[in-house]
């Protein structure tokens, strides 16, 4: 159905519009945007080949055509100890689009820095909801709206961040330099009011660095449905043009692997229909040579091309690895920061580590370790007591329960050397964070640790009750520099997860078994009430070492609720390794399991846990293996 000043339903031209899009007086008109350019900026490759798809795009339109961008275009990327914000500012002033907004990577060389980065900027940066304190307007440097006229219509823009993307991902404390956040769900129906009212715009587009979920939040407050097109960034999501509560909403991915296109009829100063797409940024598509160059030149200048070591595996910085469990690639990082401050633990946050990419197996190069560390920051380290340590591990556990957990899952968000321990993602949890070891012993939780961490951690980023913390050292050094000297000579490298974080949802009794040389081992266990059934192949026995050791034999009778596994006391024996006679081993036995009660989001099954202690004794042959006690 048609609604003045509004959309029409459905994402194409429905017959109720027909007679506006075929009569006189209409026109079409193409909206194309991007977001969250970020590490494509650092790279000969998609960036690139989008300015061409833009390029191709307006010359195939039939009509007026605007460009936009939905923010995190000047970081996080490789580049960025050389140019900072000018290899991608300098590649979008080709592009030459009409409006952009404020997300929260474009505070990533400071607030003080956001004016420099508009000066260089041939394009307006908008920034509606976060204004001067004082005065209400538009901060310095930034634009409130845009308005802009093309072939007899008028597109006002309006540019809205919310929280998340300025106090949650920024160390900048607004409040105290001057700035107001304001509501997006209230200033901007009102601004896109405003606009159509005061000014006389045909069309109103929100770029919205919000991420889409409070993208559609801000088109359900839009009452009046002024606002015809959000435009989304932030939270990288693959989301085609779509009609929300009146409003065109769209995300186009991030790192210039698609490019937005809506095309909308507009009449007698409406909208009356629309249709639109995510079009692929593919390798058919030419690179603009121009675009290409400006990248090139810049990576000449450090040398991004050169190869710094040869993985045997393949080095895992994905998103949703990172973010969600230990990675090979994260045990890389914060065992290099860990080696080059000395310190007792490293800890960084998965939020640090982009690219969403997969390295290897193959040649690594300086480029590659930039691309996944492009922010600029530095190693420090700080004094911690066990209990400010678990604090800290704490404060990165995302529960099942909570709305990101529903959203994304249950999170660790971070990874880790130096430091073992189990995390538990639950509300009614007694501890989010228990048995915690450093170094292989048990934490104390008076005694003081030495931990590595980043500069934006350090000052209390991605929630880390760090701000206040003692700094023992800082290097000064970038953590990717850091990376590359630690891979830098050791000529091939195999990292492997270890068993540093591990996610446990229900317990099992405690076991006890001995060392001996001879037959299996066979524990029964009693199952807790939610197991259904259990992945045998996931059954495993894990060393505070990482070795581990998967299970021979598994039975779970549902009838019984027990649970029985069979390893092979010969295997476990190299997996005790070389403990002496009468010692005692501690052990950890995990399950994955279909639970009655769990209904997880990211992962695929539940897990349990049971603490088993291994005595060793000396028998035959010498040779260590576990026998039932």
């Amino acid at each position: 159905m048609l609604r003045a000043g509004g959309i029409v339903l459905g994402g194409s031209v429905l017959s109720g519009s027909a007679a506006a899009a075929d009569g006189d007086g209409s026109t079409t008109l193409t909206l194309l945007s991007y977001n969250d350019v970020q590490t494509a900026a650092a790279e000969d490759k998609k960036f690139p080949r989008l300015v061409t798809l833009i390029e191709q795009r307006r010359a195939a339109a039939d009509g007026p055509v605007v460009v936009v961008g939905g923010g995190d275009q000047i970081g996080p990327h490789a580049l960025s100890p050389v140019s900072q914000w000018r290899a991608p500012v300098d590649v979008l002033n080709e592009v030459g689009p009409d409006a952009d907004v404020i997300g929260n990577h474009e505070f990533d060389y400071g607030l003080d820095a956001v004016s420099d980065v508009t000066e260089d900027s041939d394009f307006p940066w908008l920034a509606t909801n976060l204004v001067d304190s004082d005065t209400g307007e538009a901060f310095d440097g930034t634009e409130s709206t845009r308005v802009v006229e093309q072939d007899g219509v008028s597109v006002g823009i309006i540019g809205l961040v919310d929280e998340g993307a300025t106090f949650g991902k920024t160390n900048i404390e607004f409040n105290e330099r001057g700035l107001t956040l304001e509501d997006y769900t209230e200033t901007g129906p009102a601004e896109a009011k405003r606009l159509k009212e005061d000014e006389g715009v045909d069309v109103v587009v929100a770029l919205a660095h919000t991420g889409v979920p409070d993208a559609e939040a801000l088109a359900e407050a839009d009452a009046d449905d002024d606002i015809d097109v959000v435009v989304v960034g932030d939270d990288e999501l693959e989301y085609p043009p779509a009609e929300v509560s009146g409003s065109i909403v769209s995300e186009a991915q991030a790192r210039a692997n698609f490019l937005s296109e809506i095309t909308l009829t507009v009449a007698d100063g409406a909208v009356t229909s629309w249709e639109g797409e995510l079009i692929p940024v593919t390798d058919d598509i030419e690179k603009d040579p121009t675009a290409s160059d400006i990248i090139n030149d810049y990576r000449a200048e450090v040398s991004l091309d050169s190869p710094v070591v040869e993985t045997e595996t393949a080095l895992d910085a994905t998103f949703s690895s990172n973010y969600h469990r230990e990675t090979n690639y994260g045990n890389l990082i914060t065992d290099a920061m860990r080696e080059r401050a000395d310190a007792d633990v490293a800890i960084t946050n998965a939020g640090g580590i982009r690219s969403d990419s997969v390295y290897g197996p193959g040649e690594i190069t300086g480029g590659d370790v930039f691309n996944t560390l492009p922010f600029p920051n530095t190693l420090v380290t700080l004094e911690l007591t066990g209990d400010e340590l678990v604090e800290t591990l704490e404060s990165q556990i995302v529960t099942l329960e909570s709305g990101g957990g529903q959203e994304f899952g249950e999170e660790v968000t971070q990874q880790v050397s130096g430091v073992r321990f189990e995390w538990v993602p639950h509300d009614d949890a007694d501890e989010l964070v228990r048995d915690v070891r450093v170094g292989g012993e048990p934490l104390d939780g008076d005694a003081t640790y030495e931990v590595a961490v980043n500069s934006f951690m350090a000052g209390g980023g991605s929630g880390y009750p760090l701000g206040d913390k003692p700094v023992l050292a800082e290097t000064g050094e970038l953590l990717a520099t850091t990376v590359v000297d630690y891979l830098e000579g050791k000529g091939t490298i195999a990292p492997r997860v270890e068993g540093r974080m591990q996610r446990v949802d229900r317990d099992l009794p405690d076991a006890s078994v001995t060392v001996d040389g001879n037959g299996k081992v066979v524990c029964q266990f009693d199952a807790p009430d939610d197991v259904e059934s259990v992945a045998e192949d996931t059954v495993d026995v894990w060393a505070l070492d990482g070795e581990h050791l998967g299970a021979e034999k598994v039975v779970f009778d549902a009838d019984e609720r027990t649970l029985v596994v069979r390893v092979d006391d010969g295997d476990l024996a190299e997996t005790v390794g070389d403990a002496d006679d009468g010692d005692e081993i501690p052990l950890d036995l995990y399950a994955e399991y279909e639970s009655s009660e769990f209904d997880h989001v990211y992962f695929e099954r539940s897990r349990l846990n049971a603490d088993v202690e291994a005595v060793v004794e000396q028998r035959g042959r010498g040779r260590n293996a576990l026998a039932a006690r």
